[in-house]
């Protein structure tokens, strides 16, 4: 059964490569600097105020304020405050956002257990494996149902880190991972409305993982059928054609973990390659937007599912969620303000008449699929201009992923723009983890960053 070997290799996963550990730790501090970023936004307000309600033994620090909660809780508003500005990191295999259901459960049940920064980073690079691998196996299929991959495939992931850090063997970890399956889930219904629901599906995923653990070890059992059925998950919550036994294949050999893209816009990973292609016609041809006519965009036709839906005012957007989740609002404001950042999306700015002007002149022409995973594909614009001229921009992907990584240096500026602050220390102590006891210097700095 594919739960029971990927739970053998979860509790010896052998050696960890040098550059896999250094992919981790970056993704860490991201994941990190989102997660303050949000708390400095007042981000994520509901889920910490409920994990404050829900208390429990002091086990693990809240981002937010500092409070230490039950290792269930801290993750359930730490997960949802890595989320709450869709500006973390996404694996384009998958498409999942890795670290908010990663590292939440990683740093509570590392505190929990006074795990050292090596055992840590080793079940979080465990995580990244689990969570990347069991969204792939179904391309795309989790959005085709409706259902957000994140949250469906994250909740086996907590349940690994869990597992892991709590030294529970593979029979085990089994149960965890079945007793995590009934716990996934995760609704797209948000993307006709802007509801808040996909903030909180990280956290719904790192608190239901360690749960699973926690069962698990208590005596529950859960299905080793979980991922190869019948009516396992993906029987039951993909659309398409699945590839389970994929989970497992070259597990400590091919590695995840160094093929997740960060994101440098706070917008949903499908517009990305569409914004620079954008800038990269902007770059070549410099032109003004009271020249522009049109806006033709090539999309991957899984991308156009998601941000180019009909069905919803992609030109004035319901809420700053709705406008991450249009394709054309996002172009238009990245065009007019020269930049997409987190000002971009604030409730006065989606409420800009000029920039759903220009949004209502981008066009979509749905393409085929190329054999490239949607987050992953070519980004091709054209900019049809006033005075005849037509400009082109093209990228063969978009930037931050595996093939196309943002430097130190850019990875450093974009945390310290979430801070407020310089955030290579951050960076530092994420990079140490490997000699660090334990996790009290990393969560000390993120304490001194917020006072």
């Amino acid at each position: 059964m594919i739960a029971r070997r990927l739970a053998e290799w979860v509790t010896e996963p052998g050696p960890i490569p040098e550059a896999v550990d250094r992919a981790a730790s970056r993704h860490l501090a991201d994941g990190l600097a989102t997660a303050l970023g949000a708390v400095r936004r007042s981000q994520g307000g509901p889920a910490v105020t409920v994990a404050s309600g829900l208390g429990g033994p002091p086990e693990a620090t809240v981002l937010a304020g500092g409070a230490k909660l039950s290792a269930p809780a801290a993750a359930l508003a730490n997960g949802t405050l890595m989320h709450a500005l869709d500006f973390d990191d996404t694996h384009a295999g998958g498409l999942v956002h890795a670290t908010s259901v990663v590292a939440p459960a990683a740093f509570a049940v590392g505190e929990q257990v006074g795990a050292t920064g090596r055992e840590v980073l080793s079940a979080a690079v465990v995580g990244y494996e689990v969570v990347c691998r069991i969204a792939a196996a179904a391309p795309n299929g989790f959005h085709a149902r409706g259902v957000h991959a994140t949250m469906a495939a994250g909740v086996f992931s907590s349940a690994a880190v869990a597992a892991r850090l709590m030294a529970l063997d593979a029979e085990t970890t089994t149960h965890a991972l079945g007793i995590a399956g009934s716990q996934a889930g995760g609704l797209l219904a948000f993307l006709a409305t802007g509801a808040s629901t996909k903030q909180l599906h990280p956290g719904f995923a790192s608190q239901s993982g360690i749960l699973a653990a926690r069962l698990a070890a208590a005596g529950a059992t859960g299905p080793d059928t979980v991922l190869d059925g019948p009516a396992g998950l993906f029987d039951v919550l993909t659309d398409g054609t699945a590839a389970p036994e994929s989970v497992v294949a070259e597990l400590g050999e091919r590695w995840e973990t160094t093929r997740i893209g960060i994101k440098p816009y706070p917008a949903c990973q499908l517009s990305h390659a569409t914004l620079d292609a954008v800038l990269a016609a902007r770059a070549a041809n410099p032109f003004s937007v009271e020249e522009i006519v049109a806006v033709r965009a090539d999309v991957h036709p899984d991308s156009a599912a998601v941000v180019c839906d009909p069905n919803r005012d992609l030109s004035r957007p319901a809420s700053d969620y709705a406008a991450k989740f249009s394709l054309p609002w996002s172009v238009a404001a990245l065009i007019v303000d020269g930049h997409l950042g987190l000002d971009s999306f604030t409730t006065a700015s989606i409420a800009r008449s000029d920039v759903a002007d220009l949004a209502a002149r981008v066009q979509v022409r749905v393409t085929g699929a190329g054999g490239f995973a949607a987050a992953d594909a070519i980004g091709r614009v054209e900019l049809q201009l006033s005075d005849g001229r037509t400009i082109h921009g093209e990228v063969p992907r978009s930037a931050g992923g595996p093939q196309n990584p943002l430097s130190d240096e850019a990875l450093t500026a974009k945390a310290s723009g979430l801070l407020g602050q310089d955030a290579t220390r951050l960076f530092e102590l994420a990079r140490d983890l490997p000699t660090a006891p334990d996790l009290e210097a990393l969560l000390g700095a993120i304490a001194t960053t917020l006072d």
